[in-house]
């Protein structure tokens, strides 16, 4: 018979104790059911593997959680071991994340759209795993356009006559709130989203040429701009100037519009059991910029990445592998219309069943608008702060489109340093 002493016992208790297990937190955002499927994404994986998680909730606004990250990892804050990060900021936070090849198998990192995997890799280190993917799309009062044998816009002229024939009828009706359409027009990188769309459906290039030239200060710029600014207070609501993706949603979810422009996730929002809308929305692409212009949406979406100051990168790692597996990416597209970065997804029946436009987003997808970021490099966020004060400036009509975006060329010399040639 073995005897331990109670000394060798205890150890050995403490080695085989719960104590092994660590705390991770992760930042992840709380628009639409964003919050509620990362929650329960991250509770089960906690569950499987005996550690625990906690949650950090930073702002809706893209570019003041951008600041929050940015400040937060420059001092080193280990509090925080998993990010959520725009599909815009690895080359602007990579510095700071781990590489995630250290700890995530080839064959997982293959499943995903190479196109985004490639956008994730700096320097050759894959700093974030793709979670989801998003662009930007139009939806629409599908009851009302039924009731006055409206077609679905296919450019943005026939959405403008289409929504004030609507609002105005309605109104006469006595629904005083209706408006034709929202968006967002807050000063934040979601207007510098939506302005993109605009230009590039009429054919000008949002920021920068094929070349990597300013050409943000042209004639059809200031028309493009300068229509849209003619929107609000006429078919879109003055206050649409300080929405952002909820308040647009909130407004359109209530009845107060006739069309949104917004991402995927609102699908799945608009169509719960508890919705007002339920069953009475369409969903389809943003329209062209007449008839010589194409349908444009910009490219967004999200990863998820692992701190390097965290004092359990591995065992983040394993969160983030479990969080953006087939699996959870599956449930969010069903539960919350998120766009897999898994490419497999696309063809899954119970997919297609929850969200029938994602049969077709493929394409959307493959002509999306890239923000510039590769051009703009380290210097995108002072470019795109610029880009949609200049915007949010227009639509106010503080200054006319042609003057602000005088303005914003000489800008974005000063901040890319090059000379001004006039």
């Amino acid at each position: 018979m073995v005897r331990l002493s109670f000394a060798l016992v205890l150890g050995l208790i403490v080695t085989a104790s719960p104590a092994a297990a660590v705390e991770i937190t992760i930042s992840c955002g709380a628009v639409g059911q964003e919050g509620a499927l990362c929650e329960s994404a991250a509770q089960a994986w906690a569950t499987q593997t005996g550690h625990t998680v906690e949650f950090d909730t930073p702002p809706d606004n893209t570019n003041e959680r951008y600041f929050q990250y940015l400040l937060d990892l420059g001092e080193g804050e280990a509090e925080v071991d998993v990010y959520q990060i725009d599909v815009i900021w690895p080359g602007l936070l990579g510095r700071f994340l781990v590489d995630l090849k250290e700890f995530v198998p080839e064959e997982e990192i293959n499943q995903h759209f190479p196109t985004i995997i490639d956008n994730n890799t700096v320097e050759g280190r894959l700093v974030g795993m793709p979670w989801y993917t998003d662009v930007g799309m139009l939806y629409y009062r599908k009851d009302l356009l039924d009731a006055y044998q409206a077609e679905v816009p296919t450019d943005w002229s026939q959405l403008a006559d289409t929504a004030i024939h609507i609002q105005s009828a309605e109104r006469a009706a006595g629904r005083e709130n209706l408006w034709g359409f929202v968006f967002q027009g807050a000063p934040y990188e979601g207007l510098t989203c939506d302005a993109m769309e605009w230009l590039a459906a009429y054919g000008a290039d949002p920021l920068f040429d094929e070349s990597g030239e300013i050409a943000v200060n042209s004639p059809l710029h200031a028309l493009v701009l300068g229509r849209v600014a003619g929107w609000v207070g006429t078919i879109a609501p003055a206050r649409v100037t300080a929405f952002n993706e909820t308040d647009s949603l909130n407004s359109f979810q209530v009845g107060d519009a006739v069309f949104m422009r917004n991402w995927p996730y609102a699908w799945a929002v608009l169509n719960a059991s508890d919705s007002p809308l339920a069953g009475k929305v369409g969903i389809a692409p943003l329209p062209k910029g007449g008839p010589f212009g194409r349908s444009a949406a910009t490219l967004g979406g999200w990863q998820l990445a692992v701190s390097k100051f965290s004092r359990n990168p591995e065992v983040a790692a394993d969160l983030v592998r479990h969080m953006t597996n087939e699996s959870t990416q599956k449930v969010r597209a069903i539960q919350g219309s998120y766009l897999p970065t898994i490419v497999a997804l696309y063809e899954d029946p119970e997919v297609l069943d929850a969200a029938p436009f994602m049969a077709d987003i493929k394409t959307a997808l493959e002509n999306a608008v890239a923000r510039p970021t590769g051009v703009a490099g380290d210097k995108y966020m002072a470019v795109t702060t610029r880009f949609w004060e200049a915007v949010n400036r227009t639509l106010i009509g503080d200054g006319s489109a042609s003057a602000n975006l005088a303005r914003l060329e000489d800008q974005i010399r000063l901040i890319r340093g090059v000379a001004a040639s006039r």
